[in-house]
């Protein structure tokens, strides 16, 4: 009896080993195939991550020589094995049949359509759903620096506009635009930090040579703007020796002699509109310096993310979630070899909610609420959903086995 059980057990090992080997060289042909179509199923794969990254810094990094190569197998050796779902479920319904009854055999086919379908659209809700949510609430800037990330580039493009206006001798065009740049700033919006303003400084002296150059070409009297340059090459100098209240201070004489040398050009009531636009501009422009200063004070960090490790990421959620659509089908399977009962759910309902979150939180890199859900309702959707496929199949079973029984005890008329 002992020996008769351990042949049957060896047997039972062998078989399994044979199909875990095909299934492995499915998924190694298969991988193989893909490898020429690896970059393009990569760009896919990250285009969840990319579009999280704010704009201008949609890129992937890799740290060392051989991290994209190693990437692209990876991506190869996946796909491999999503691809061989088919031969997977296939194999694992071969070598449960001989434990199912006659009638149960017959699911073959839909065993591995449904599951191969369950696994893609665990898969694609991962992609269409969970991704995205999840890589805006990891990659998402702070809300203040978005609100002033947005004004500040507004402002820059209306007070660009602005300058050229008022050298071209446009000033009440120039003072319109410079208002409106000055109400796109809005309100005040984030906190300076208390520092010495270095980089507001910085912005400013960078604004007013972009002016000057503007004015060099337009002035008629060009030897009038040497004063302007000289006022301007002083704040330098004081910027460089870190002498920030001196450099402001030198900058606005620079910009009051500019106001004179474009209202030499005007006559009349125009010059004094012109002073005024003037005004206004420069306020507006250092406007923008200062809030461009804390926008990058509030950007200190950076998201430089890494090919190998945003993969391993995506990839890991995707399978996570097609093993995941994949509960209600082993749940039948256990149910059909008489392995699990649907009383046995029943009593452990209330655990298996609190399990499917406790999962969903470990798995769900983010701590976000909607994340969480995103992830725990599905599971607790396939959880039910195999619930009442186990109290069908078990049903099923049970009269099954009775028909077999009265079959057995019906008298033999021979």
């Amino acid at each position: 009896m002992d020996g008769d059980l351990h042949l049957s057990l060896t047997d039972h090992l062998a078989e399994l080993r044979g199909r875990l080997i095909r299934v492995a060289l499915a998924v190694l042909a298969l991988g193989a195939v893909s490898l020429v179509f690896a970059r393009d199923l990569f760009e896919l794969l990250m285009r969840p991550v990319l579009a999280a990254l704010p704009e201008g810094a949609r890129s992937l990094v890799y740290t060392s020589g051989i991290e994209e190569l190693n990437v692209l197998l990876k991506v190869g050796l996946y796909a491999g094995l999503f691809l061989a779902t088919p031969v997977a479920l296939f194999q694992l319904w071969r070598f449960v049949a001989p434990g199912l009854l006659k009638g149960e055999r017959r699911l073959l086919g839909p065993f591995v359509t449904l599951g191969t379908l369950f696994f893609l659209l665990g898969s694609a809700f991962c992609y269409l759903a969970v991704l995205p949510t999840m890589f805006a609430f990891l990659l998402s800037p702070n809300e203040d620096a978005a609100v002033l990330s947005a004004r500040v580039e507004r402002a820059e493009a209306l007070a660009a506009d602005a300058g050229r206006l008022w050298i071209l001798g446009e000033v009440s065009r120039a003072g319109d635009f410079a208002r409106r740049a000055d109400e796109a700033l809005g309100a005040e919006t984030m906190a300076a930090s208390g520092r010495e303003a270095r980089g507001e400084i910085a912005g400013r002296l960078a604004r007013f040579g972009w002016l000057l150059d503007l004015a060099v070409g337009r002035v008629e009297r060009a030897e009038s703007l040497r004063p302007v340059v000289e006022r301007h090459a002083r704040a330098q100098e004081s910027f460089a020796r870190g002498e920030h209240v001196a450099a402001a201070q030198q900058l606005d004489e620079a910009m009051a002699l500019l106001s004179q040398s474009v209202g030499v050009q005007l006559a009349g009531e125009q010059a004094a509109v012109g002073q005024a636009a003037g005004e206004s501009l420069w306020r507006v422009q250092k406007r923008i310096a200062r809030d461009r200063d804390r926008l990058n004070e509030a950007s200190w960090t950076r998201p430089m993310l890494s090919m190998r490790e945003q993969l391993s990421l995506v990839l890991v959620l995707e399978l996570a979630f097609g093993l995941i659509f994949e509960l209600p089908l082993l749940m039948a399977a256990l149910a059909l070899l008489g392995l699990l009962r649907f009383a046995w759910i029943q009593k452990a309902q209330r655990y298996a909610v609190v399990g499917c979150v406790v999962v969903a939180a470990l798995i769900t890199p983010t701590g976000d609420v909607i994340n969480l859900a995103l992830m725990a309702v599905p599971m607790l959707v396939c959880f039910e959903v195999g619930a009442l496929l186990v109290f069908v199949f078990e049903r099923r079973r049970r009269r099954g086995e009775a028909l077999d029984g009265a079959l057995d005890d019906a008298p033999d008329e021979g």
